[in-house]
């Protein structure tokens, strides 16, 4: 994935208002910008260091410019827009990087499944019928040395866990990929500390036959793909 038109840098004033962040240019001039993360963003709030945002010509566009990468104060990059998530992982799926996914025919993206009204972010399948249904998260939370995930409590991750447990006991092959966007991360792990839930029902689900997978995203500030394989911890 290449940004293109190359991106923007300015420093981080604050984020506010869940979707806004306020950012100062060079000439020191102060704009507002789309935050397309709706997570708590527990460790990527670094303000008065970089961040990089891309440009929409959409004349629709309330806020024409989308935050995408953090300076940590380490200086790791940390991926901000978790829609990116989706498309690395099927860059790297279909470009072979992703070993663990080939063998499929057709890829699909927001396909409708499960029982509880939801979407399946990528859905492999093939000419014999196999059906691979694999949920997409992005991994940014750095605690340590160690990667987490949620970094909220989320019950919306908690269905999706549900729905992929009912695939598997279906008869079909359910994934949940871990895309790490963060240049510090090598190892992943469920945030137990602050979603229990979620980790229980995690690891439950990989008793039954979920897969877990965690990829880490090469990311420059001139765009990103999925390279290399993270360690997860049950």
């Amino acid at each position: 994935m290449n940004y293109s038109p190359a991106l923007l840098e300015g420093k981080l004033i604050k984020r506010y208002k869940r979707f806004l962040a306020d950012v100062r240019l060079a000439d020191d001039s102060v704009i507002t910008i789309h935050c397309p993360n709706t997570g708590s963003m527990k460790n990527c709030l670094f303000e008065g260091h970089r961040v990089w945002f891309s440009t929409s010509d959409n004349p629709k566009r309330k806020y024409p410019h989308t935050w995408e990468l953090m300076e940590s104060d380490q200086g790791h990059l940390i991926g901000i827009n978790t829609g990116n998530a989706n498309a690395l992982a099927q860059e790297a799926i279909e470009s072979g990087v992703i070993t663990e996914l080939q063998g499929y025919d057709e890829l699909k993206r927001e396909v409708k499944y499960g029982a509880e009204n939801s979407r399946i972010d990528i859905l492999l399948s093939s000419q014999e019928g196999r059906k691979c249904y694999i949920e997409v998260k992005s991994c940014t939370l750095l605690e340590g040395n160690t990667g987490y995930f949620p970094d909220a409590v989320t019950t919306r991750g908690q269905k999706h866990i549900r729905e992929l447990v009912t695939m598997v006991q279906q008869g079909h092959r359910a994934v949940l990929l871990f895309v790490v966007q963060h240049s510090g991360i090598s190892t992943v792990k469920p945030a137990a500390h602050i979603d229990a839930k979620y980790a229980d029902l995690l690891k439950d689900a990989i008793e039954q036959g979920v897969e877990v997978l965690a990829y880490k995203v090469a990311m420059s500030t001139t765009g990103g793909r999925i390279e290399t394989v993270c360690k997860f911890i049950v």
